[in-house]
C-alpha cells in the first residue's frame, strides 16, 4: 500500500485546506514531520486513519472530536486521501458529522457523516461507493487490514507501539487476537465444551433408554405369564437371560397355537365343501323349473314372431325401391312448377316487347351492347354538375389570385423608402454609441479615484493616530533609557562609597594602592541592586520594542496614505464625485444610444427579410395564378365534351338514366323468358325418365304397384326393432331348450325332494367361529413373541451403544479440557493462546533482525511459554536476553531509549508478520510518531540506519519528532506551524509535483 496525497479541510487544528504530497518524498524515501508541541503533527496521521477507517488512533470518542475548533458553522470539514493498492489507485473522501446552519428556517442542523470512494481508470476518477457503510466494506476488501491492524503496522501512533512490548500476556492477547483474527479458536474451545456436555447428556440418555427397554420387556413377560419359576433377578445379566428364556416360551406357545389353527382351518374347509355340494343340488332343481317355465313362454310367442318376420321381409324389399319411388314423385312436382314459371315469363315478355315473336337471344345480345354505351353516358350525366361547379370555382380562384398579386406588388413598392429611413437613424445611433467604451473606462477610473480619495481620508486619521502613538512611545523609550542611565550612575557612585567604606588607614587602596585616604567617598543611602537594574533594563527594552513597533506602524500608515493619495490623483472627494456623476451620465447616454442602434439594426434586418419573403411570395402567387388559369381552361373543355356525349345517348328519353332503365327491364325480361322455357323442357324430360325406371323396378318386385310398395315401407328404427325382437326370441328359445336339457341330464338319478340347507350352514358357522378363535390366539402369540424379541434386540443394541458412546464421550471430554487449558494440559494454555504463541514467535524472530543491529548485538527478544503465576494464562510472554550478562530479564527493566528501540523493532516485526497474514500486502508507506528524544546520539544513529533500510524497494517512511539532530539528518520535511490567529498550516519543503 502506498499513500500519494492527503487533503485536510476543517480537520483538527487545520481550518483552510492543507495538502500533503507524499509522492514528493519518493526520492528521499524518509521524511520528518516537525513542529512545535500542539501544532498538529499527529493530526496528519489522524487524517490518514480517518479517511481509511472513519476513526483515529488517539481518540476513543469517534469522529465527533475531529472537526476543527476554528471552523465557523459555514466552514466545511473533509479529509481526502489518494493511495494505491495492488496497482490500482483509489481516492477516498470522508466528512464527520457536524452542525451547520439550516438552509431554511434558521438555526443549526446536523450534517451527516459522508464518504465516497473513487478509482482512477484511464486517467478519470470513477465512483465505486457513495455511502459510509458501502465505502467501509469496500475498503475492508481492498486494504485487507482492519483499523487496529493498520494502526499497529502502518501508523505507529504516539506512545502506542511500546505498549505491546511492555504488556502482560493477558494484555497482549486481545491485540494479537484482533491482529490475527484468532477469535475463531476461542469459538472452537466453546464448541468442544458444548460437545463434551452434549456427549455426557447423550450417554445418560442412552443408558436410560436401555433400562427403559428392559423394563418394557419385563412388563410384557408378566402380562402374558411367560416368566419361569423362581424370583425376578435384579442384575443386568440375569434380567437379560430371563427375558431371553421368556422369548423361548413365547415361541413354543406360538407353535402350539399354530397347530390348533391348522386343525380349525381343515374342519372349516370340510364343512364348507359339504355345504357347497348341497347348495349346488338345490340350485340345480330351481334352475330346471325356471328353464321349463321360460321355454313354455317362448313357444307361446311363436305366432307373433312369424307375423313380425313377414313385415320385416316386405319392408326390406320395399326399401330397395324407395329411391325410384321418391325420384318419380320429385320430378313430377318439379316439371309442374317449371311449366308454370315458363308461362308467367312469356306473359311478362309480351308486356315489354315491341315484337313478342322476335328471337330472344338476338334481342338480349342487342340490348346488352347498347346498355354498355348508355351506362358510360349516364355516369358522365351524373358527374356533369360537379364538373360545372369545379369550373366555377376555378374561375373564382383565378380572380382572387389576380387581386392578391396586385395588392402584394403595391405593398412591396413601399419597402425601399422605409429601409432607407431606418438605415439613416441607425448610422446616427452608432455614432452616438461609439464613445461607450471610452466613457465606461473614464467612469471606472473616476470610481477608483473616488474610492482612493475616501480611503485617503480614512488613512489620514489612522496616520495621525499612528504618529501620535509613535511620539508617545518614543517619549516613553527615552524616559526608560534615561532611567537606566540614572541607575547606572547611581550604581557607579555606590561602588566608590562601598570601596571607601572598606578603606583602612595605613593599608593600600585596592584601586590606586595609596596608603593615605584623605577624601573617601560617601556611601549612598539606596544602593542599586542587580534586580533593580535588570528591571529597569527590561522596561527600557520593552519601551524600545514598543517604539520600534509604533515606528513600523506609523511608517506603514504613512506608506498606505501616500499610496492611496497617489491613486486619488491629488483631488478631493467632492470634486471627484462631481466628475463621476458626469461620467455616469455620459455612460448612460452612450449605452442608450447603443441600445437604440441594436433596435434599429434589428428593424432593418426584419425589413430586409420581409422584402426577400415578399419576393418569394410574389413568385409563388404568380405560379399559382398560371396554374389556376390552366385548370379553368381544362374544365371548360371537359364540360363541353360531356354535354355532347350525354345528348347523343339520351335520344327521345328525358334523361340517359331513364333510357338505361327501360332497356335494362326489356333485356332482363327476355333473358328470364328464355331461361324459364329451357328449365321447363328439362324438367319434363327428367320426369318421364324417372317414371319409366320406377315402373320397370316394380314389375320385377313382389309388389303389385307403387301404392303397394309405399305401404310396405318402414322407418329404419322400426326395422331394427323387428330384427332385434326376432333375433332375441330365436336365441332365447335355443338357449332355454339347451339349458333345460343339460339340467335334466345333471339331475338324472337325483331325488326330487327339496334339499335342507339349514343343518349344513349351522355346521359351517360353528367351524368358522372355532377357526377365528384359533387365528386370534395365534396372532396374539406371534405379536407377543415378536414384541418381546424386538425389545430384547433393542435393549442389546442400546447397551452396546452406551459402551461405544462412553469411549467417544471420554475422548471428547479430554479434548475439550485440553484445548481449554485444563488438565491434562499441563501448560494451562488454551487453543487460541497456543496459536497466538506461534504467531508471537514469528514476530519476535522478525523483530530480532533489527533489534540486534540497533542495540549493537546486545539485546535479543525471546518468546516464553512459562506458566504464569496464580493460574493466569501462559504462552504470550516476552523476555529480553542481555548479551552482557547472558541472562533473560523482563522488558520493563530496559531504559527509556532501550525500550524505544525494542518497541520499534517489535512493531516492525509485527508489521511484517501481520501483512504477510493479510495476503502479503506490500507496505510502501510507514509512519512513526515520537519516541526518538529518549535516544543518545549513537543509538539514534543506529535507529536512523534501521529506518533508512526500510526505504529499500521504494518504501517511504514518515517520522514525527522534536529531535534537532533528526532535522539535520532528514532534509525532506513537513513543517506544521500554528498561525497567530490559531489554525495551523503545513509547509512542505520538498518539490511538489502537479496533482493528478
Amino acid at each position: 500500500m502506498k499513500l500519494h496525497r492527503l487533503e485536510l479541510t476543517g480537520f483538527g487544528p487545520f481550518l483552510a485546506t492543507q495538502t500533503v504530497d507524499f509522492d514528493a518524498f519518493d526520492r528521499d524515501g524518509i521524511f520528518l514531520i516537525s513542529g512545535r508541541t500542539g501544532a498538529g503533527k499527529s493530526s496528519i496521521l489522524d487524517g490518514v486513519s480517518f479517511a481509511l477507517y472513519g476513526s483515529v488512533p488517539r481518540y476513543d470518542s469517534g469522529d465527533k472530536r475531529l472537526r476543527s475548533d476554528h471552523c465557523t458553522p459555514d466552514d466545511p470539514t473533509e479529509v481526502r486521501l489518494e493511495f494505491t493498492v495492488a496497482g490500482r489507485r483509489w481516492r477516498v473522501t470522508r466528512a464527520p458529522e457536524y452542525q451547520r446552519p439550516a438552509r431554511r428556517g434558521g438555526g443549526l442542523t446536523t450534517e451527516p457523516t459522508r464518504a465516497t470512494l473513487e478509482e482512477q481508470v484511464a486517467g478519470e476518477w470513477v465512483g465505486r461507493a457513495a455511502k459510509p457503510r458501502d465505502v467501509g466494506l469496500a475498503l475492508d476488501e481492498i486494504l485487507g487490514l482492519n483499523a487496529q491492524q493498520f494502526q499497529q503496522v502502518i501508523l505507529l501512533a504516539q506512545n502506542k507501539f511500546s505498549r505491546f512490548l511492555l504488556a502482560s500476556g493477558a494484555e497482549r492477547q486481545p491485540l494479537l487476537r484482533t491482529l490475527f483474527g484468532t477469535r475463531r479458536y476461542e469459538e472452537y474451545v466453546r464448541v468442544l465444551a458444548e460437545r463434551s456436555k452434549e456427549a455426557a447428556r447423550s450417554l445418560d440418555t442412552l443408558g436410560e433408554h436401555a433400562r427403559t427397554l428392559l423394563d418394557q420387556a419385563e412388563r410384557l413377560i408378566a402380562e402374558h405369564a411367560l416368566a419361569g419359576e423362581g424370583g425376578v433377578p435384579t442384575d443386568l445379566a440375569g434380567r437379560r437371560n430371563a427375558a431371553e428364556r421368556a422369548v423361548q416360551r413365547a415361541d413354543y406357545r406360538q407353535e402350539t397355537l399354530t397347530r390348533a389353527r391348522a386343525d380349525a382351518d381343515a374342519a372349516f374347509a370340510a364343512a364348507t365343501a359339504a355345504h357347497a355340494e348341497r347348495v349346488a343340488l338345490a340350485k340345480a332343481h330351481a334352475d330346471l323349473a325356471q328353464a321349463r317355465d321360460r321355454l313354455a313362454s317362448l313357444e307361446g310367442d311363436a305366432e307373433s314372431i312369424a307375423s313380425d318376420r313377414i313385415t320385416m321381409e316386405r319392408a326390406r324389399a320395399a326399401e330397395a325401391l324407395r329411391s325410384v319411388l321418391d325420384m318419380a314423385t320429385r320430378t313430377a312436382q318439379a316439371a309442374a312448377e317449371a311449366t308454370s314459371a315458363a308461362t308467367q315469363a312469356d306473359e311478362a315478355w309480351a308486356l315489354l316487347a315491341s315484337d313478342p315473336e322476335a328471337d330472344l337471344a338476338v334481342v338480349e345480345e342487342q340490348l346488352t351492347g347498347d346498355l354498355a354505351v348508355w351506362a358510360a353516358a349516364a355516369a358522365q350525366e351524373s358527374a356533369l354538375a360537379d364538373r360545372e361547379a369545379e369550373r366555377a370555382a376555378a374561375r373564382s380562384r383565378v380572380a382572387v389570385l389576380e387581386h392578391e398579386l396586385a395588392t402584394l406588388d403595391e405593398q412591396r413598392a413601399q419597402i425601399p423608402a422605409e429601409l432607407t429611413r431606418l438605415r439613416d437613424q441607425l448610422a446616427d445611433a452608432r455614432t452616438r454609441a461609439a464613445v461607450l467604451a471610452g466613457a465606461t473606462a473614464h467612469r471606472d477610473g473616476l470610481a477608483a479615484r473616488v474610492a482612493a480619495a475616501r480611503e485617503t481620508e480614512t488613512l489620514g486619521v489612522v496616520l495621525r493616530e499612528a504618529d501620535a502613538a509613535h511620539r508617545d512611545a518614543a517619549a516613553l523609550s527615552a524616559a526608560a533609557a534615561a532611567g537606566v542611565a540614572v541607575l547606572l550612575q547611581r550604581r557607579l557612585d555606590g561602588y566608590a562609597g562601598e570601596l571607601a567604606a572598606a578603606l583602612i588607614d595605613g593599608e593600600p587602596c585596592a584601586v590606586c594602592g595609596a596608603t593615605a585616604h584623605p577624601a573617601p567617598a560617601a556611601r549612598g543611602d539606596e544602593p542599586v541592586t542587580d534586580e533593580l537594574l535588570a528591571e529597569a533594563e527590561a522596561q527600557r527594552d520593552a519601551a524600545l520594542a514598543a517604539e520600534r513597533a509604533a515606528s513600523d506602524a506609523a511608517r506603514a500608515a504613512r506608506d498606505a496614505h501616500a499610496h492611496a493619495a497617489a491613486r486619488a490623483g491629488g483631488e478631493g472627494v467632492e470634486s471627484l464625485e462631481t466628475q463621476l456623476a458626469a461620467a455616469e451620465a455620459a455612460v448612460g447616454a452612450a449605452a442608450a444610444a447603443a441600445g437604440e442602434g441594436d433596435r434599429l439594426d434589428a428593424q432593418c434586418r426584419q425589413l430586409e427579410e420581409l422584402e426577400a419573403v415578399s419576393l418569394t411570395a410574389r413568385d409563388g402567387l404568380a405560379a399559382d395564378l398560371n396554374s389556376a388559369r390552366e385548370t379553368a381552361a381544362a374544365l371548360d373543355a371537359t364540360v363541353t365534351a360531356m354535354g355532347e356525349t350525354i345528348a347523343a345517348a339520351r335520344g327521345d328519353h328525358p334523361t340517359v338514366a331513364d333510357r338505361v332503365a327501360v332497356a335494362t327491364a326489356q333485356r332482363d325480361a327476355a333473358r328470364a323468358c328464355r331461361a324459364a322455357r329451357a328449365t321447363a323442357a328439362r324438367a319434363v324430360e327428367d320426369r318421364d325418365a324417372a317414371v319409366a325406371e320406377r315402373d320397370a323396378r316394380l314389375a320385377a318386385s313382389v309388389f303389385t304397384d307403387a301404392d303397394d310398395a309405399a305401404a310396405a315401407l318402414r322407418d329404419d328404427r322400426v326395422v331394427r326393432e323387428l330384427v332385434d325382437r326376432i333375433g332375441a326370441h330365436d336365441a332365447a328359445l335355443a338357449a332355454t331348450r339347451q339349458r333345460a336339457l343339460e339340467l335334466e341330464l345333471e339331475l338324472a338319478g337325483a331325488p326330487d325332494e327339496p334339499v335342507d340347507l339349514a343343518a349344513s350352514q349351522a355346521t359351517v358357522d360353528a367351524a368358522d367361529a372355532t377357526r377365528s378363535t384359533a387365528i386370534a390366539a395365534e396372532r396374539d402369540a406371534q405379536n407377543v413373541a415378536a414384541r418381546l424379541r424386538d425389545l430384547l434386540v433393542q435393549a442389546d443394541d442400546a447397551y452396546a451403544a452406551v459402551a461405544a458412546h462412553a469411549e467417544e464421550a471420554e475422548a471428547v471430554r479430554r479434548l475439550a479440557d485440553t484445548v481449554a487449558g485444563r488438565a491434562p494440559n499441563t501448560m494451562k494454555m488454551d487453543l487460541e493462546t497456543f496459536v497466538l504463541a506461534a504467531e508471537l514467535e514469528e514476530i519476535v524472530a522478525a523483530a530480532n533482525v533489527r533489534l540486534g543491529e540497533m542495540s549493537a548485538g546486545r539485546y535479543t527478544l525471546h518468546h516464553t511459554d512459562a506458566r504464569a503465576a496464580r493460574g493466569a494464562a501462559s504462552g504470550l510472554g516476552i523476555e529480553v536476553l542481555d548479551a552482557h550478562t547472558g541472562r533473560l530479564r523482563p522488558p520493563q527493566s530496559l531504559s527509556g531509549g532501550e525500550t524505544f528501540l525494542a518497541s520499534l523493532a517489535l512493531a516492525l516485526g509485527l508489521a511484517e508478520v501481520v501483512t504477510a497474514r493479510a495476503g502479503g500486502l506490500r507496505l510502501d508507506t510507514l509512519f512513526i510518531d515520537e519516541g526518538f528524544g529518549s535516544l543518545d546520539a549513537d543509538t539514534l544513529e543506529l535507529a536512523m540506519r534501521t529506518l533508512d533500510e526500510l526505504r529499500a524497494g521504494g518504501r517511504t517512511v514518515g517520522v514525527i519528532s522534536h529531535v534537532e539532530a533528526m532535522k539535520e539528518q532528514l532534509p525532506a520535511q513537513l513543517l506544521v506551524e500554528a498561525t497567530p490567529r490559531g489554525p495551523s498550516v503545513i509547509t512542505q519543503d520538498a518539490p511538489v509535483p502537479a496533482a493528478s
